[in-house]
């Protein structure tokens, strides 16, 4: 096996790194989930796509608008703004747990071969962004919400290709999940520093010390809350959920905690383990992706996605708003040229050289299958508009569009990209 410090030919260092068998079998089972995932999550949009401009449609906004919780703690919130708040919280739980993992034991621990899929993302998100801001300038009060077209949905994105793609390379799937992780980082940034509209000191200092305390005991007792299930449970998710609470007070994004204290739990097992054993980020992982994938992503998408269109001519009106245009052009056009181009410049200055099975129409495949922005794109539009407004149901209607025609449209190069390397692996065998 390559380790990620062996030089490839002539000195160049490959990206992505050979992977052991384990971390192959891995990869395979986050994309069964996150297939199964991703069609939970159009399932429920579409859902509430349809309800939201049915006869019915003020049903669905009364269940969306229905307030529940304690005032006294701010937290009397909307069905929606729970789902957006809370239930998010968990998904962004597991992107913090991926990071973690990332940075210490996968493709992202060594910046010589890390560099590859960091300025791919950092190219894919600022490209849309250059690309929105041209275009949505010509509106009043739009280029706030610049950052909608900079999000990849990983859920979404690795089940398109996990439909389509059953000969692609592994390194290409491999590569999409490195980019994604990346991009959720970066969107993750974006959220905390840009849609931050004030900070109230207190409650953030007793969330981070609450999240510092959250560490401390998943540290210190590894084993007790991998060996006892309802441990994590009857312990973590109580002081996890205050930590949430105070994030929550303090102005700060609530999803923010959920990122935090995912990086708080440890990915090596504990000195002593034996050698097949796995650290508790990986076991976290597997208990809780299904409740992210089957239940939390599909609840948010359901409220996020109603959207009354308004017929033919509403939906007319708002696909010829400079908002909805600069979203479906910043996702469509500047994700695949903002990923191909920073990956094909670093290719060209740098000793990193990508996997030789790959092929640069993979990667604008890949680049267009990134422009899918649904879960990370809706929830900047919440953060970016006022509900009920114009700008925010243009803002759902042009992510929605723009998704859509990126899948399309990656289903058509992938696909053909597929098929190309099935005939050539049943040429292989007829040779053999």
């Amino acid at each position: 096996m390559t380790s990620p410090n062996t030089p490839g030919p002539r000195g160049l260092r490959i990206f992505p790194v050979r992977v052991s068998r384990a971390e192959a079998a891995r990869v395979a089972e986050l994309l069964r989930k996150e297939t199964v995932g991703g069609m939970l999550l159009v399932g429920m949009a579409a859902i509430a796509l349809i309800w939201a401009n049915s006869p019915w449609a003020e049903s669905y906004f009364a269940l969306r608008d229905f307030e529940i919780g304690y005032e006294p703690w701010h937290l009397q919130l909307s069905l929606g703004s729970w789902a957006a708040d809370g239930l998010l919280a968990v998904f962004f739980f597991l992107v913090g747990l991926e990071l973690k993992r990332e940075f210490v034991t996968g493709d992202l621990r060594n910046p010589s071969t890390a560099v590859v899929p960091i300025m791919a993302a950092i190219g894919g998100v600022a490209v849309p962004a250059l690309i929105y801001i041209g275009i949505a300038s010509q509106g009043e009060g739009l280029t706030k919400a610049w950052a909608i077209p900079t999000a990849t949905d990983i859920a979404f994105a690795v089940a398109v290709l996990a439909i389509i793609g059953s000969h692609l390379p592994s390194a290409l799937r491999i590569f999409l999940l490195t980019l994604a992780v990346v991009d959720d980082l970066i969107a993750i940034t974006i959220i905390a520093v840009f849609y931050t509209d004030h900070i109230e000191i207190v409650p953030l200092v007793v969330s981070l010390v609450v999240i510092a305390v959250y560490g401390v005991l998943a540290y210190r007792f590894p084993h007790l809350f991998k060996n006892r299930p309802f441990a994590a449970w009857l312990i973590l998710l109580p002081i996890g959920v205050v930590a949430w609470a105070f994030m929550h007070a303090s102005g700060i994004h609530a999803t923010i905690a959920g990122v935090a204290l995912g990086f708080m739990i440890p990915v090596r097992p504990p000195k002593g383990a034996d050698a097949d054993e796995h650290g508790l980020a990986e076991e976290f992982e597997h208990r809780f992706r299904p409740l992210s994938a089957g239940f939390a992503v599909p609840v948010f998408a359901f409220f996020a996605a109603g959207v009354a269109i308004g017929g033919f001519d509403g939906l007319a009106s708002a696909l010829t708003s400079p908002l909805t245009l600069a979203i479906i052009a910043g996702l469509v056009v500047g994700k695949p040229i903002g990923i191909v181009a920073t990956t094909w410049l670093v290719a060209t200055v740098t000793r990193v050289k990508l996997d030789p099975s790959l092929r640069w129409m993979d990667l604008i495949g890949v680049g267009i299958l990134a422009g899918i922005g649904f879960t990370v794109s809706l929830l900047i539009a919440e953060l970016s508009f006022p509900s009920g407004s114009q700008e925010y149901d243009h803002a759902k209607v042009a992510i929605l569009v723009a998704s859509l025609i990126a899948a399309v449209l990656a289903a058509i190069v992938l696909g053909a990209r597929n098929r190309a390397y099935k005939r050539a692996e049943a040429q292989a065998a007829a040779e053999a």
